[in-house]
């Protein structure tokens, strides 16, 4: 069996003194995709907010271990550099700082965490050549300011280009099918499948079956106020598809 890469056990958080996450438990391995559904307001964003350290949730209870270590002892940026990547719901645009210099602070970052070198400028752009065409990402977009004047299809390619190029241990996928017509949901999700390995996962947080359509889960969630209320394989986000939320819900 693969290693536990983390395991949540009992996790309760809120923001602004609201309760949100009541108990959550959830166990990811090397090599597997985990798709976490739920209705609006079941604490699927919260999840992805606390693992990687927003300051905004207030963890309660309960202990996340990743990589067997206690993540609540790691900040952001060293989450971050421990191999946990987001990909936000809404990127941010960030006027006047060029996607190379973004990219190029953020990999030598990650080097320098490992006491690694950082990387010159032509090996630099060679990768960032070879990454981008996974994404299918103009190079005109690479060259412009983060995310500023792209349409939702190129932010979330984009998203999944910063992830090809970070390499992270464990990529938690907020919803990044929403507003993606066909050819660009089709484009992210084969870009997520060309970086899985058996030594990664993927958290994918998700409303629609189409998106697992592309990206196979190993395990399908549901979250409900707070809880995951059941588990099961892929055959259940087709029924969630189905029958929708309210058949779940009285399992709570």
């Amino acid at each position: 069996m693969s290693n536990v890469l983390l395991e949540i056990r009992n996790l309760h958080a809120g923001i602004n003194g609201k309760a949100i996450l009541k108990g959550l438990n959830l166990t990811v391995r090397e090599g597997e995709v985990h798709a976490i559904m739920g209705p609006n307001g079941s604490g699927k964003s919260t999840l992805s907010s606390v693992l990687v350290g927003n300051p905004a949730f207030k963890v309660t209870e309960g202990t996340i271990r990743y990589k067997g270590f206690d993540l609540f002892m790691l900040t952001p940026e060293d989450r971050s550099h421990e191999g946990i990547f987001l990909s936000f719901q809404y990127p941010v645009e960030i006027p006047g700082v060029s996607m190379v210099n973004f990219m190029r602070a953020a990999v030598n970052s990650h080097r320098a965490y490992r006491n690694e070198a950082p990387v010159s400028a032509t090996d630099f752009l060679k990768l960032m050549r070879e990454k981008r065409e996974i994404v299918e990402l103009d190079n005109k977009l690479a060259g412009r300011s983060v995310n500023e004047g792209f349409s939702g299809g190129e932010k979330k390619r984009n998203e999944i280009f910063q992830m090809a190029m970070l390499n992270p241990t464990l990529a938690i996928l907020d919803e990044t099918d929403s507003g993606l017509d066909i050819d660009a949901l089709r484009i992210v999700a084969n870009g997520v499948n060309k970086l899985k390995t058996p030594e990664n996962a993927v958290i994918l947080i998700t409303h629609y079956q189409r998106l697992l359509d592309y990206v196979k889960p190993d395990f399908v969630h549901v979250l409900n106020k707070g809880r995951i209320i059941k588990s099961a394989g892929p055959e259940l986000a087709l029924e969630l598809e189905e029958r929708g939320y309210d058949w779940v819900k009285d399992l709570d």
